[in-house]
């Protein structure tokens, strides 16, 4: 039961980073909004958009690749990938005086203990 659940929670978590990454392609000002930054300008605007787009997209492409294919090592993609922005979040915080994104570093933590939680369960049959 608890590797259904964790499947289903994996492919959730990777649907909505998915579907994030493709709103900073057809909606970045309300996809910036959404993570409480403005849109950039010029180069920075692309840097922004292709960035932030391919973390997403990469994220939810291998979390549901994974499930899907009972791959789990595609699991540990999107696990590193939302880790590390939660600790580097903790980082700008502590460095460089950025405001503690509490919200976004819980998601972020949820959904890294989902998708290593899923990449142990994956090849488990149920």
């Amino acid at each position: 039961m608890l590797d259904k659940i964790l499947k289903i929670l994996a492919i959730l978590a990777s649907t909505l980073l998915f579907v994030s990454g493709i709103r900073w392609l057809v909606d970045p000002a309300g996809a910036a909004a959404g993570l409480g930054m403005p849109l950039l300008e010029g180069i920075g605007r692309s840097s922004q958009i292709g960035d932030m787009s391919a973390f997403f997209v990469v994220a939810g492409g291998f979390g549901l690749l994974g499930v899907l294919r009972g791959n789990s090592t595609l699991l540990y993609t999107p696990a590193a990938l939302v880790g590390a922005a939660a600790v580097f979040r903790i980082l700008a915080t502590l460095l460089h005086d950025a405001g503690l994104a509490t919200q976004l570093i819980a998601v972020e933590a949820v959904m890294l203990v989902i998708f290593v939680g899923a990449a142990q369960r994956v090849g488990v049959r149920t």
